[in-house]
């Protein structure tokens, strides 16, 4: 039984988003299953740009997160963080009972500077400073509510973006937007730090 449960444990995904004075930083594994049994690809990238200085991460079932790409068309130049949330907000709702994806919108503008957006499935956005999802998510929420504070550096941003839960896999994907654009990384599995002491 126990030995079950921990084979089961590497197949979840983790997401997350977290804003910084000046600019957010949004990442993913890469890890991708089929079913519950078999990891098809571990080097997937869940970060999808959607426009210079604006970013998707998706996390849940591959083909419906693959409907970020939809954000693309956004045609106002250059377009507000919070109008490319709307528009994944107002497909989400459409499709909910289709879908079963988690969102995550990040960047910044002109207008309101870095900002991360949570997106559901029932047709909300929820702007925050930090957000985390996917399944992997349940084991690390704690962890990044305790090392989260307003007011961090880039430098500790990428921290917490890059702290590895145990359970989800493969690489980080990482992009980091501010007011100049976007940086893009990618961060292999063995060179990711292991959790920090929370003292």
């Amino acid at each position: 039984v126990i030995s079950s449960f921990l084979n089961s444990l590497v197949k979840f995904t983790t997401i997350i988003a977290v804003r910084y004075d000046g600019g957010v930083v949004i990442g993913s594994d890469s890890r991708a299953s089929m079913g519950e049994e078999y990891v098809s690809s571990r080097v997937i990238n869940k970060v999808i740009q959607v426009h210079d200085k604006i970013f998707c991460c998706m996390a849940g079932s591959l083909a419906d997160a693959q409907a970020s790409q939809m954000l693309s068309s956004i045609s106002s130049e250059p377009p507000l963080v919070k109008s490319a949330a709307a528009i994944m907000r107002s497909f989400c709702y459409t499709h909910r009972d289709e879908l079963s994806a988690g969102f995550i919108v990040a960047g910044w503008d002109r207008k309101n500077g870095p900002q991360v957006f949570q997106v559901s499935l029932g047709g909300m956005i929820l702007e925050q400073a930090f957000t985390i999802g996917g399944s992997g998510s349940t084991f690390i929420y704690g962890y990044a509510d305790a090392k989260f504070k307003p007011g961090m550096t880039r430098e500790e941003s990428l921290s917490l973006a890059m702290d590895s839960d145990n359970v989800s896999g493969g690489v980080v994907h990482l992009a980091i937007v501010t007011e100049k654009g976007a940086e893009r990384q990618l961060i292999p599995g063995n060179k990711l730090p292991v959790l920090q002491s929370l003292a």
